[in-house]
């Protein structure tokens, strides 16, 4: 059925987002994930908490609450406190993913056509999935974009290097083959 499909992507794509992000944050150091590029910019520490908090909020009681919970301070998500360290900021982020993917993995198809509020502004079920999607997706970004200009030369690719595209095509069959291959 279509609509478990949806469902199950959400989290398959979520998940690959997560990944991306775990990955290019592996790659930075302790000073770099507080680190910003000016003053008016967020650092991936910043991000990752402001995440993490989004998720805590949206998807606390997802069906029966407004998904922007009294005792969120968004504000706050994006100032970095003394407290802050590496160790906490990354419990933080993984409580938030767990919590979503738990979440949505709780929904069933029946709910999808629900209305659920955030910030009193009804949305489908369907919709409000979609919203934190594609906001969770340019955050990741941010995180990735970051991190690379931080890891500078010692970045390792996430997905396909840059001008490696021919080695990493893949043929109908859905194997892997380089263009020098084929032309032989």
């Amino acid at each position: 059925m279509i609509r478990e499909e949806y469902l199950q992507d959400v989290v398959r794509q979520l998940r690959k987002y997560k990944g991306l992000a775990d990955r290019a944050i592996a790659q930075v150091s302790d000073e770099q994930l507080f680190e910003a590029l000016d003053a008016d910019s967020n650092s991936i520490a910043i991000v990752m908490k402001h995440l993490a908090g989004n998720m805590r909020s949206r998807w606390t009681d997802f069906l029966t609450s407004d998904g922007e919970k009294p005792d969120r301070h968004r504000d706050g998500e994006f100032e970095h406190q003394e407290a802050d360290t590496r160790e906490r900021v990354v419990a933080a982020w993984e409580a938030g993913w767990d919590r979503t993917l738990e979440e949505i993995s709780s929904i069933g198809w029946q709910d999808l056509e629900k209305s659920v509020t955030i910030r009193g502004e009804p949305h489908t079920v369907i919709e409000a999935i979609n919203r934190q999607l594609a906001h969770y997706a340019y955050h990741v970004g941010q995180i990735v974009l970051l991190a690379r200009h931080f890891a500078g030369d010692a970045w390792q690719w996430l997905s396909i290097p840059k001008g490696a595209s021919a080695e990493y095509d893949v043929s109908k069959e859905g194997t892997r083959y380089s263009v020098e291959k084929e032309e032989k």
